[in-house]
């Protein structure tokens, strides 16, 4: 694989991370992931709403990973 290339740790995948670290599912939604992004914002939505605020940094984190993880086939 060459260093411009989509895949784990590349450039793309780092800045989608970091969209999703911010929103969930917004970096899913920049690799074209659309019903993960939706996914994912759902789910930060639930979670920060039944813990009241206080949980909701987990999902935060869990969709940063799996925007960073991702590789296209």
């Amino acid at each position: 694989m060459s260093q411009g290339a989509v895949g784990r740790g590349s450039l793309a995948n780092i800045v989608a991370a970091v969209f999703s670290l911010v929103i969930p599912g917004l970096g899913q939604l920049v690799q074209g992931r659309l019903l993960a992004a939706v996914i994912w914002f759902v789910l930060a939505g639930v979670v920060w709403a039944v813990s009241f605020g206080t949980l909701g940094w987990i999902v935060h984190i869990i969709a940063c990973v799996d925007a960073a993880r991702w590789r296209p086939n």
